[in-house]
């Protein structure tokens, strides 16, 4: 799965597209540390393929690999937070 990443000044984006279909996940930019995760999106054709998953992982590895801090206010993120604890350091 190749996930692409945009980002802008205050707001940001993973997109992953398979056969396709789009799923999205995006986020605002609090200060230079820290990122808000808002919106996770998963079409009908990617679910139960760990479209979404996927997405918040890539976000995880972002975060540890720039020193960010992730606030995940989207339920699906937060939902993913709870089964990995392992990714508490980027909380």
């Amino acid at each position: 799965m190749q996930i692409e990443r945009e980002e802008g000044e205050t707001k940001g984006r993973y997109v992953l597209r398979i056969d396709g279909a789009a799923a999205e996940l995006t986020y605002s930019r609090l200060g230079a540390s820290q990122i808000i995760v808002d919106h996770t999106e998963v079409p009908d054709a990617l679910r139960g393929r760990g479209a979404g998953a996927a997405l918040v992982l890539r976000a995880v590895e972002d975060a540890r690999a720039e020193g960010r801090r992730i606030v995940p206010l989207c339920p699906f993120a937060r939902a993913q937070f709870a089964r990995h604890p392992e990714w508490r350091d980027v909380l």
